[in-house]
């Protein structure tokens, strides 16, 4: 694996940590926001515990959906989620998600790190999604 094939990207919210966390953990509100900007978050479940899983479905502009999953390796309530990441088409590329949260000021310091990608082309192909969906996630706290 390409020692950069990882990324982050970091978003101040003006929401307190606890929304943030429940926004990453709570299926009704991830459906809102978790898919990038253009696309149509379909299905989502979550079981925000070590070993649980957690699973999106959406839909893009060109109606093809894709479907995402992956196993909570790590919770710490209101400050840190880290999970596995894998497409059902592509079930063997797994690479793991890390967030964030720290208290700032009246709001939340929210930094996401996607790393293992397979190569730069995949972790590049993340970096928009995942802005497009922090773009979702900040209007939704807010």
């Amino acid at each position: 694996m390409p020692a950069n094939a990882s990324l982050t990207l970091k978003r101040r919210l003006k929401a307190s940590p606890a929304r943030v966390y429940q926004a990453w953990t709570d299926p009704k509100m991830m459906i809102d926001w978790w898919s990038p900007a253009e696309f149509e978050t379909l299905i989502t479940e979550a079981d925000p515990r070590v070993g649980g899983r957690f699973r999106v479905l959406m839909r893009g502009p060109d109606g093809v959906e894709h479907d995402v999953s992956g196993v909570y390796r790590e919770l710490v309530r209101d400050e840190k989620l880290v999970f596995s990441w894998a497409w059902k088409t592509t079930p063997d590329e797994v690479s793991q998600v890390t967030v964030t949260l720290k208290r700032d000021g009246d709001g939340t310091l929210l930094t996401l790190t996607h790393d293992q990608f397979v190569d730069v082309a995949t972790r590049d192909s993340h970096s928009g999604g995942w802005s497009g969906a922090l773009d979702k996630l900040e209007r939704l706290v807010a």
